[in-house]
């Protein structure tokens, strides 16, 4: 049996992460920043076997802690803050967290390993934020990184210093240039998540308009569910390597609210939807576009769930959770 630990077990990714893990027969240990975390319970229900460890990425002892524990054959990073725009208001944390964070994992692995430090596959959560102002398009592999904010910069970061392992100590590190990606389980500080809720509170008259920042901003979205077993298959690779997961499609957020709206039943939202400017990015990022060539090529990986589909399955699973709570 397999071990791996995941380290931000209780966002998004790391609850399909974990259930991928689980469903091949792994023993999954996961990393839970602080006793009162707000979705402990969340995880504990939905992934009743996974052993739950606390310790916190800005602390090598506790990660010493959780790998001794842990004994794991693979271990996914995925804890970071991740939200940009809490990433202008918070710049150092975010740094400490998203960039030194991974530093830290990645060290606590190495000596850990000692003089096995091959046996261990390591998967670092990189970011389609990291291209910002982007120099090609689509972009790929190789695409000159240029981050346009506090956490594409942490993230950037967080990249180099895996390849530097990589190279350095013959580490088995790979990382997952992800593009966007949601489900119903995204926070609803992310703007599908607050888009497919709000929508979901309108139509059943709970709520009567939201307010956007740039509906013009394009992002290439696609299912969490299905971008965390492009994670499963770096670490299946003889090699270690680097590698976009995206769809390889754009959409805006106009198209975002196109779709939501119409599966309720409203096709004018435009009084709905009120902009402000406070909901504007300081800097951002241009045409986000993932070039999947190298994933569909290495890792015979590709997308299952489309945008529309993407996007009813928040708003039906919104109003589920919405109609629950009357």
């Amino acid at each position: 049996m397999k071990r791996a630990l995941i380290t931000g077990i209780t966002g998004q990714d790391g609850m399909y992460l974990g259930e991928l893990l689980v469903s091949k027969g792994y023993e999954v240990y996961g990393l839970v920043r602080g006793q009162n975390n707000p979705k402990l319970e969340i995880v504990r229900a939905l992934l009743p076997s996974v052993k739950l460890l606390f310790g916190d990425l800005t602390d090598l002892s506790s990660l010493l802690r959780a790998l001794d524990v842990s004994r794991p054959d693979e271990i996914y990073n995925l804890g970071a803050i991740s939200f940009v725009a809490y990433s202008w208001e918070n710049a150092s944390l975010t740094t400490d967290v998203t960039g030194k964070g991974a530093l830290n994992i990645l060290e606590a692995t190495r000596l850990h390993s000692g003089d096995d430090l091959g046996r261990i596959r390591f998967y670092q959560a990189s970011s389609s934020e990291m291209f910002g102002k982007v120099q090609e398009v689509p972009q790929k592999e190789s695409t000159l990184l240029w981050p346009r904010s506090p956490y594409g910069v942490a993230k950037v970061f967080a990249h180099y210093m895996t390849i530097n392992y990589r190279e350095s100590y013959g580490m088995h590190a790979s990382s997952g240039l992800l593009f966007n990606h949601e489900s119903p389980r995204r926070g609803p500080e992310f703007v599908t998540r607050k888009v497919s809720q709000a929508v979901a509170r309108i139509a059943l008259g709970k709520q009567d308009k939201i307010v956007m920042g740039n509906l013009d901003a394009s992002r290439d979205w696609g299912f969490a569910g299905d971008y965390v077993e492009a994670m499963w298959l770096m670490l299946q690779q003889d090699q270690a390597d680097d590698y976009v997961i995206s769809t390889g499609e754009t959409h805006t957020i106009h198209e975002l609210l196109d779709v939501a709206f119409h599966h309720v039943g409203i096709d004018d939202w435009r009084p709905l939807v009120e902009q402000d400017p406070a909901f504007m990015r300081p800097a951002e990022v241009d045409l986000l576009v993932g070039d999947p060539t190298k994933a569909a090529t290495v890792l015979g990986w590709k997308p299952k769930v489309g945008f529309e589909q993407l996007v009813t399955m928040m708003v039906e699973s919104d109003l589920a959770e919405q109609k629950s709570l009357a």
